[in-house]
């Protein structure tokens, strides 16, 4: 056996990727949650606290931005990986909320110390750039205005600071000075805003920094070792796959990429590891903020579909709390999704909210430029001009909500589900009935079959 093989023979844990598949908020909070009962620790390895996951154990609700969803099952350990932009100002936060809600948080978390930090001018930026493209007709992109996008790109630039200088005091003021007076530049010259000072910023993350250090590890070796032990790894995505930076509708994306190839290179292992990816999509599509959407539906109007969806559906973003926007199921998108990411199997979240509409639609391609489409296109130029083709099908007057045997569904809502997987040629491993952990079927085991 050569040492290639040997190498992988010793990795003993089984691994899944858990990836969004449309624009976000697809339910993928819950789906992790479910599966960390089988996971020795969870991954999250993009994005920022610009991402939400909602959980509901026990009928109590838990949101969370940054920190792994892996965090509330006792024993499971997390890890932020270097992929992730961490503002260690929020970090501290949302992990003092969870202390005080009795969780043990800081034993079990592990930051990874390559990651680049957002800081304050990094807000400022986003949010004026966002004010200046709504003042000059430019349109908003839609931002969280949380500073993911400046900090991704001092990162590519080359001179973020990042976590591991929160270590060395000398070497983070002077970074701090250059990338401070480059912001300064842009916020007071260029940005009809104000230029920030040095001091308050430096005090304030060398105080975070000592709550941070105990936390600060080498991810990427953690995560080998816990797997070469026999433990299995959830890796847990953010946003979407439609939001991604470079397949994603684009500029209306995020600054990070959210497939499941990049779990690999935003952990620090080797894609090796990465043995089942787990695709999550609505029975349905939404989206938040701007871009083009093309089973958009309108939502105003009591009565409607789009109505029944956001209301129903409590289409409201974790993170903004803005109303997300709400459409029919887009196979076509889906099939775009399935083709980047590998998807392994499909969960399929919130089929509770279509009980009691007469009829269920779903996008099977488009028209564009008096031509079929089968594929949603890569130019978010030309996807505005998609007309979308839809199969229709019965709905069904039955309550799924809580169903937890596939037996148990409404038949219509059976081969409903059953064209879904066959038209985008993958299988369909688990639906979500609702929001707890316990409404769920599931049909083929990520980490067992």
């Amino acid at each position: 056996m050569d040492t290639r093989s040997a190498a992988a023979a010793e990795v003993r844990g089984r691994n899944v990727v858990v990836v969004g598949t449309q624009w976000g908020d697809e339910g993928k909070g819950k789906v992790v949650d479910w599966l960390t009962d089988h996971a020795a620790g969870v991954v999250r390895f993009q994005g920022g606290h610009n991402a939400g996951h909602t959980l509901v154990i026990n009928g109590v609700k838990t949101a969370l931005q940054l920190i792994p969803s892996g965090i509330m099952r006792a024993g499971v350990a997390c890890y932020i990986g270097n992929g992730v932009v961490v503002d260690p100002a929020h970090l501290l936060l949302e992990i003092a909320r969870l202390e005080a809600a009795g969780l043990d948080v800081r034993s079990r978390l592990f930051l990874s110390e390559s990651c680049p930090l957002i800081l304050p001018f990094h807000v400022a930026v986003d949010k004026a750039r966002e004010a200046l493209r709504e003042t000059s007709g430019a349109g908003k992109i839609g931002t969280t205005g949380k500073g993911i996008g400046p900090a991704y790109e001092d990162k590519v630039a080359r001179r973020a600071l990042r976590v591991q200088d929160l270590k060395h005091p000398e070497r983070f003021a002077r970074k701090l000075r250059e990338l401070l007076a480059l912001h300064n530049v842009a916020l007071a010259g260029y940005l009809n805003s104000e230029a920030l000072e040095f001091q308050p910023i430096f005090d304030h993350a060398m105080q975070m920094a000592e709550q941070l250090k105990p936390m600060m590890a080498d991810v990427g070796v953690r995560i080998d070792a816990a797997n070469r032990a026999g433990g299995s790894i959830l890796f847990e995505g953010a946003q979407g796959t439609l939001l991604d930076i470079d397949h994603g509708t684009y500029p209306y994306v995020t600054s990070s990429n959210c497939v499941a190839g990049n779990a690999a290179a935003g952990s620090g292992v080797g894609p090796h590891l990465l043995h089942y990816m787990l695709g999550i999509t609505k029975a349905y599509t939404t989206r938040v903020g701007s871009g083009p959407f093309p089973t958009e539906l309108p939502m105003d109007e009591p009565g409607t579909v789009g109505y029944h969806l956001s209301t129903v559906g409590q289409e409201r973003g974790t993170v903004t709390g803005r109303a997300r926007r709400c459409g029919w199921l887009d196979g076509a998108a889906l099939k775009r999704a399935m083709l980047i990411n590998g998807i392994t199997g499909l969960c399929m979240t919130k089929l509770d909210v279509l009980d009691g509409l007469d009829e269920i639609r779903m996008c099977v391609g488009y028209e564009l430029h008096g031509e079929r489409v089968d594929i949603l296109p890569l130019d978010a130029d030309e996807i505005v001009h998609c007309q979308p083709v839809y199969e229709v099908f019965p709905g069904w007057t039955e309550k799924t909500f809580g169903v937890t045997a596939w037996d148990d569904l409404p038949l219509n809502a059976r081969c409903y589900l059953e064209r879904v997987q066959e038209f985008i040629k993958t299988p369909i491993a688990m639906v979500s009935t609702g929001p707890d952990r316990d409404h769920t079927i599931l049909l083929r085991h990520p980490y067992k079959d």
